[in-house]
């Protein structure tokens, strides 16, 4: 059987406010690269709501290679759910590599987003956090702690 080649694209999240959602990761230093508003059949197929209609951004990592796209939704309206905590099955965290965790925290903190308990240390190996961002997005920030 011949293996089918794939990559990833990106990571999709519903959000309440995609401008101050796109405030907060631009501040952590990624940048947008697409803006829109979709609807229309190729939409509700694609997707699987009728009447979709959402503005969405890409934002991408200034390495290039780790993108999300975030989507506000217009209609059908957004489902406001309790917040993912970090071990309930699915997609619940978007995660980040950054050169300085404390300065990452300072921007974070800017948006009024904080560590859900602080900054842990992995052995010797990463300075890490779980925060929570906006629309109640789990973000993970890690320092790697020696160069290899």
């Amino acid at each position: 059987m011949r293996r089918m080649a794939i990559k990833l694209e990106n990571v999709g999240i519903a959000v309440r406010d995609i401008d101050a959602t796109i405030a907060f990761f631009t501040d952590l230093g990624l940048t947008v690269i697409g803006r829109d508003t979709i609807s229309g059949d190729w939409a509700d197929t694609a997707v699987g709501l009728d009447g979709n209609h959402a503005k969405i951004a890409v934002l991408t990592t200034p390495d290039g290679h780790g993108q999300i796209e975030l989507f506000e939704y217009l209609h059908p309206d957004a489902i406001e759910t309790e917040p993912t905590l970090p071990n309930e099955i699915g997609m619940h965290r978007v995660a980040f590599s950054v050169d300085d965790i404390e300065a990452a925290l300072e921007t974070a903190a800017r948006h009024g987003c904080y560590p859900l308990r602080g900054v842990a240390t992995y052995q010797d190996v990463y300075k890490l956090t779980y925060l929570r961002g906006p629309s109640g997005i789990l973000v993970m920030l890690a320092q790697a702690l020696k160069k290899g």
